[in-house]
């Protein structure tokens, strides 16, 4: 699998989005994009990436939820490549809705949809477990202290992803982590617990 950070427009508020590619551009491989931005800057970039012969550099999308900093770019993006569009919820412009627990080819791997609820009612993160990835959307994994509130779904997939062996997360925000990540994942776990649930 190769993941290729692709830069957003630095003139207004947008997250990372992430080009998912098999090894070896494989015809089988599904070229995927996950988040799109907030419109159709990433475009170019794609435009440049060896995405394979015979192939079209977007075959599929993956909404982590519906902010505009994440799917504005939809339109663009449908526009340009037609992609199949898979998302939590139904947007403008999505194929298909997914679920928690479903199993979603990305390059030349596999991922399973977790659902997260918290930061929004369609946050989903993605976890391929023979790479130990994880997507992560714009749910919260980093919580250094106690407080707040936090609702009884959000820690359910919290405790879902404090199970699974990750060495590296790609945020919606954030560079890539790779140092002592499932010791940051359990350390929120036993922070949100100490927080108010609602």
């Amino acid at each position: 699998m190769k993941i290729i950070c692709l830069e957003s427009n630095p003139k207004i508020y947008s997250c990372r989005s992430y080009l998912v590619l098999g090894s070896w551009n494989r015809l089988e491989d599904i070229n995927t994009l996950v988040d799109i931005g907030a419109d159709g800057y990433i475009i170019k970039q794609i435009g440049t990436t060896s995405t394979g012969v015979g192939k079209r550099p977007v075959e599929q999308v993956i909404i982590t939820h519906g902010h505009f900093d994440h799917a504005g770019g939809l339109v663009q993006v449908n526009d340009m490549y037609k992609p199949v569009v898979l998302a939590n919820a139904r947007i403008e412009g999505a194929s298909r809705i997914i679920t928690d627990g479903e199993i979603i080819r990305m390059g030349d791997r596999d991922f399973e949809v977790i659902y997260t609820p918290g930061h929004s009612n369609d946050s989903i993160c993605l976890y391929c477990a023979e790479d130990k990835v994880l997507f992560s959307g714009d749910t919260p994994l980093q919580i250094r202290t106690p407080g707040g509130s936090y609702s009884a779904g959000f820690i359910k997939s919290l405790e879902k992803i404090a199970s699974r062996d990750i060495k590296v997360i790609y945020s919606g925000h954030d560079l890539p982590n790779m140092e002592n990540v499932d010791e940051m994942i359990r350390n929120t776990l036993v922070n949100v617990n100490k927080s108010k649930i609602v």
